[in-house]
C-alpha cells in the first residue's frame, strides 16, 4: 500500500475509503440491534487475532490457549517469510459467518477482539526504514451492507475507539505491532529467519500458556538472570507474561538486550550444544560408515547374482 499526499492508493474495489484520519478526525457511525444491517458484518467474517485477543477469548471460554488456538483459530502466513499469524475460525471451513454470532448479536461481545471494536475503523501502524518511531493512523472502512455511516451520530476517532473500549487492546497490543513493524522495515537484509525464531514468537504472541511453561523452565532460569519475583508474577498473570514476551522478543530478534542473563550462560549453552552436535556427528559418522560396509557387501552379492542369472540363461553351468 502507497500513500501520496495523505492518501492511500489502494485497489479500485477496497472498502477502505483512501484518506487517512487521525485521533481528532471526526466520523459519523452507530450501530445497534435494532438497524437493519445488524449482524451484516459478522456474516462476513475475516478476524486476524493479536495477543491481548487470545487473552481475553480464552478467558471468556475457560479454555488454555493451547486448546483455543485448536479449537477457535486457524493459523496463516503475514508475510512471504513464513511469520505466524491466527485467525478466528469461523462456523466453518466454508462458511464465512462468524462463530460468536447469534440472532440476539455478539455471544462474547464485552471481549470481542480489536478488529471487531474497531469496525468500521482501520488501523494504521507505519514505521520508515530509517526511523525508530513508528506512526499510528486510520482509515475509514465503508461497505455497502453497512447502514451504520447513516445514523446521525457524530463523534471523532478518539471518542470512537473510547466508546468501543479499544484503547486497553492498543495499549497491550501496540509492542507486538511494532516487532512486526520493525522486522518488515528491516528489508531483506534480515533474510529468512530460524524455525526456532517462529516458535518463540507463535509461543509468546499466541500460546501464552505453552510460553509460561518454557519460562518457568529450569533451563530458561539457567539462562537467564531474573529474580523470584519476576517468576511469581509470571506464573498467574497473562499481561505480566505478555509484556515480559515483547521484551524477550524484542531481545532475541533485535539484540535489544533488556533481559539479563546468567554470566557466560550463552558460553554454556554452546558448549554444551557442541558436546551434543559432537555425538551427533559421531553417530552419523559411524551410521554412515556402516552404511557403507553393507552397501559393499551388497554390491558383492549382487555382482555374483548377475553371473549366475545370466549364466543360467544362456544355459551355461559354470562362469568359465
Amino acid at each position: 500500500m502507497s500513500m501520496n499526499d495523505g492518501k492511500f492508493e489502494l485497489p479500485y474495489d477496497s472498502p477502505v475509503v483512501p484518506a487517512m484520519l487521525e485521533e481528532d478526525s471526526e466520523i459519523s457511525f452507530r450501530c445497534y440491534p435494532g438497524i437493519a444491517c445488524f449482524n451484516a458484518c459478522c456474516k462476513q467474517s475475516d478476524i486476524t487475532l493479536a495477543p491481548y485477543d487470545i487473552i481475553r477469548l480464552k478467558k471468556r471460554l475457560g479454555l488454555d490457549s493451547s486448546e483455543f488456538l485448536k479449537t477457535h483459530t486457524l493459523p496463516y502466513e503475514m508475510d512471504q517469510h513464513g511469520m505466524p499469524g491466527v485467525k478466528l475460525r469461523n462456523v466453518n471451513d466454508e462458511s464465512p459467518v462468524c462463530q460468536f454470532m447469534t440472532d440476539a448479536g455478539c455471544s462474547v461481545y464485552e471481549d470481542r477482539p480489536t478488529a471487531c471494536r474497531y469496525y468500521p475503523l482501520g488501523l494504521l501502524s507505519m514505521k520508515k526504514k530509517d526511523e525508530k518511531s513508528d506512526e499510528v493512523h486510520y482509515a475509514l472502512v465503508e461497505e455497502d451492507h453497512c447502514k451504520g455511516h447513516c445514523e446521525d451520530h457524530k463523534l471523532t476517532v478518539g471518542e470512537y475507539r473510547r466508546e468501543q473500549g479499544v484503547v486497553e487492546y492498543d495499549d497491550l497490543n501496540r509492542d507486538w505491532h511494532r516487532i512486526i513493524l520493525k522486522k518488515r522495515s528491516a528489508g531483506p537484509a534480515i533474510g529468512t529467519p530460524p524455525e526456532m525464531s517462529f516458535q518463540l514468537f507463535f509461543m509468546a504472541s499466541y500460546d501464552l500458556d505453552r510460553f509460561r511453561r518454557f519460562v518457568l523452565s529450569d533451563s530458561f532460569r539457567k539462562t537467564y538472570d531474573l529474580d523470584a519475583a519476576f517468576y511469581d508474577s509470571v506464573a498467574d498473570d497473562d499481561i505480566e507474561l505478555l509484556k515480559f514476551g515483547y521484551r524477550l522478543m524484542m531481545q532475541v530478534f533485535f539484540g535489544e538486550m533488556s533481559v539479563p542473563m546468567v554470566d557466560k550462560a550463552v558460553e554454556k549453552r554452546l558448549a554444551e550444544r557442541g558436546e551434543v552436535i559432537a555425538m551427533r556427528h559421531e553417530a552419523e559418522k559411524k551410521a554412515w560408515q556402516e552404511k557403507q560396509e553393507r552397501l559393499k557387501r551388497d554390491a558383492s552379492v549382487e555382482d555374483g547374482e548377475t553371473v549366475v542369472n545370466v549364466c543360467g540363461e544362456g544355459g551355461c553351468g559354470s562362469n568359465d
